[in-house]
């Protein structure tokens, strides 16, 4: 009789060449994110060189509203599109403060989309003065 013996299979698990592939894996991961930098926008974050406010008298800051029909409207006055960046730079040159020291308060509706405030900001970050975004109080 020609029996054969049946090899067993082993039920074990090695976990080594697991961890091994895993740590192979993080060590990729962690040396190819040092290398990504991302376009992203660049933000001006406040920082102070005084630890007292100056009693100087500062001037207002110039608003740029966006409404929902993508009018645009600087401290108040309608402009068309195109004549918005000339007139932000005939603002600033005319005021007495460095660029640095003015103040752009950016108001866009919540409708409009996301590249129109992407272009604004690019656009405000060439001047070289300050943005703050304002956003509307939700309830």
């Amino acid at each position: 009789m020609g029996l054969k013996k049946r090899t067993k299979v082993s039920a074990e698990f090695n976990m080594s060449s697991l961890t091994d592939i895993i740590f192979l894996l993080l060590i990729f991961f962690m040396l190819t994110s040092s290398l990504v930098s991302p376009t992203a926008i660049n933000l001006k974050l406040p920082n102070s060189s005084k630890s007292t406010p100056s009693k100087q008298k500062v001037e207002g800051p110039i608003k740029l509203d966006i409404n929902k029909r993508k009018e645009y409207t600087v401290n108040g006055r309608r402009l068309a599109e195109d004549a918005v960046r000339g007139k932000l730079a005939g603002i600033i040159s005319k005021d007495r403060r460095k660029p640095e020291d003015i103040t752009i308060i950016l108001s866009i509706h919540e409708s409009v989309d996301a590249q129109t405030l992407v272009t604004n900001v690019d656009m405000l970050n060439d001047f070289g003065v300050k943005m703050i975004l304002a956003t509307k109080l939700s309830s």
